[in-house]
This record gives structure tokens, sequence and C-alpha cells, in this order.
């Protein structure tokens, strides 16, 4: 199968991005999320208040829809945010790929934060099926369903700040990046695409750390790393500091964000660098503005949405690997 790609749209601020997806014949806008393996959507089976802001996936409306008798979902996400209900099957397209008898799982209840989104109905995920929340029998993800049909066992991300970008399914678009890629194996053994870092730079700071695990995750909005990485990198901003009501880095708005640099990898890492203006996450109050990087909650790093705006990423199932490249 030739490579087909879906729109990656940023919305509510870039907070997040979200793509076209078509589920028997109907149309939702759906978050692709490479740190999850559930695929649910918003169903016309929740409260009808809950689905006046959404494009609602309606089972009755397709021919192709069948209930898997006895199976469930229950999913949290790490913010807290989760859905739940049951599940059944539908014909898939994303971007030109279809997939007949896909498991979609169809929420009867949702979070809040999802309720309150609008631009969301749902959440596609392309991590590995050993982290759906399926049960009694966890089905294999979308990808994992089309890749056999795929040119290359592979996808692409390609996010932009303020502008829409792409996954792409299938090949890689030299076009999109500048150099070669780099190659790092990734750890896949818990169904997540997780890197090792070593370190990171600052201008002309390197600093070499405790070797830990990342989440190379298109579902996270910030690029969350340790105190060490945070303190270091705010360190070297005039005027930033540590909100005590927010909780989080802010900076002067007026100031020029340094690149930030980290490891990727083992022996020999990557350094993948951070532009610092994917680093400006928009105004936090008066003269003040948020850091899209900050510390993890997690003993794991989470590197989202902040890092795909200056690394073209690919996702290469076959080798387990994740190539990077800087973005031109």
């Amino acid at each position: 199968m030739d490579a087909t790609h879906g729109g990656a749209t940023p919305v509510n601020g870039g907070i997040e991005y979200v793509s076209p997806v078509r589920i028997g014949g109907q149309t939702l806008n759906m978050a692709l999320d490479s740190g999850s393996a559930d695929f649910w959507v918003f169903s016309t089976e929740l409260p009808a208040l809950s689905t006046v802001a959404h494009q609602a996936y309606k089972s009755s409306l397709s021919p192709t829809f069948k209930r898997i008798d006895g199976h469930t979902f229950s999913i949290t996400y790490g913010d807290g945010s989760h859905a739940s209900g049951y599940v059944g099957t539908d014909t898939v397209d994303v971007g030109g790929i279809a997939v007949t008898g896909q498991a979609v799982q169809l929420a009867t209840s949702v979070s809040d934060q999802f309720l309150r989104n609008p631009h969301l109905d749902g959440v596609l995920g392309l991590a590995f099926s050993q982290l759906s929340t399926v049960k009694p029998v966890r089905p294999k993800t979308f990808f994992e369903n089309v890749m056999p049909s795929l040119a290359q066992p592979l996808f692409t991300v390609d996010l932009r700040k303020d502008a829409v970008g792409a996954f792409e399914f299938g090949s890689i678009d030299s076009t999109k990046y500048s150099g070669k890629l780099a190659w790092i194996r990734a750890n896949t053994a818990t169904g997540l695409w997780l890197v090792t870092t070593k370190g990171f730079t600052v201008g002309t700071n390197h600093t070499r750390l405790r070797p830990a695990q990342a989440i190379v995750d298109t579902g996270t909005t910030l690029m969350l790393v340790s105190v060490e990485m945070a303190d270091g990198y705010y360190r070297q901003v005039p005027g930033a500091r540590k909100s005590r009501a927010a909780g989080r880095f802010i900076f002067p708005c007026n100031a020029t964000l340094p690149d930030f640099v980290v490891d990727v990898g083992g022996v020999s890492p990557y350094a993948a660098r951070i532009r610092g203006s994917d680093i400006n996450f928009g105004r936090f109050k008066q003269d003040m503005c948020d850091g899209g990087i900050q510390v993890t909650p997690l003993p794991i790093q989470i590197w989202g949405d902040v890092f795909f705006r200056s690394q073209f990423v690919v996702f290469h199932c076959g080798k387990r690997s994740l190539g990077m490249a800087s973005k031109g």
C-alpha cells in the first residue's frame, strides 16, 4: 500500500492535535496518541448533554458495526482524565488507510476534561496492544492491523507550532527534515515507545546525568523532564522562576529562549535539539509566559508535542526503533 497521511491540526492553543478519522462512514476528530493503545470515541449512548459540542459516533447508522458481547474498557490517562464503555468493530479509515473489523471502543462515560473540549471526539492509540484496557481480550490496535499492508511497517509524526502537520503511514518523507535520520533503539517491552537519556545541553553547558527513561508521546502536550533538566534549562533564562501558584516554570515573555538539546539513546547518543521558540508556550499572565519544558510528576520522563515540534520522528514497528532528525 502506498503511503497515506492524516493531517494533524493544533487546537486549544496548541494543547493538542486532532486528525479526521472515519468510522463506519462517520467522521470524528481524534487525537492520535503514541502513548496509549485504546481507540475510543464519543458515542450517542452518552447523555445527550455530553455530546452537544462533539461529533458522537452512532453505531446504529453504520451497517458494518458489530458489538463484541462481554467486552468493556476503562482507561485513565496521566492527567486523570478517563473514559469507559463497551466495544464493537467497524470499518475505520485514517488518511485513506481502511481497516475492516477494527475494534472501536464506544464511550458511555467520559470525564469532564473531555466533555469541556469541543475539538476532541476521541483518542486513537498508536502504542502496542498490550497497553489496551479492553477486557477480557485485548484487540489489535489500528496500526497493528494495517501494518502488514504498508510498504514499510512504520508511521511518522510531523507536528508544527501554529500550523497543520501530519501523521504519515508506510513511508518516510525526506523533505520533512534536515540531514540524516538518527536511529535509536526503543524499549517497547511495556507497550510504550521508550528511549534512554543521559544528559542535556543548554548553550555551551553540557550536563551528564544518570540514565533515565522517557516516553516519546504524541498524546502529551509538554516536554516533561527531570528536576535536574528543568532547573538546568531555566537557570539559563533571565527572569525565569517556578510559580508557586501554578506549580510550573514561567519566564518573561520578552526573553529569548535558548535551545534545549537532549541526549537520546545509548553509547553514542543522538542530540535532539528543541528550538527555544518551540519552548515558549504562550502567555501565563501579564508579562510572563509558560514554559513548554516542565518537571515530570512521574518517575519517568514524557516527551510530548513540544519535542515533536522541533523533531521529525519515525516510529518503526518492524525494527522497534525510532528515527529522529531536526526539521528544516
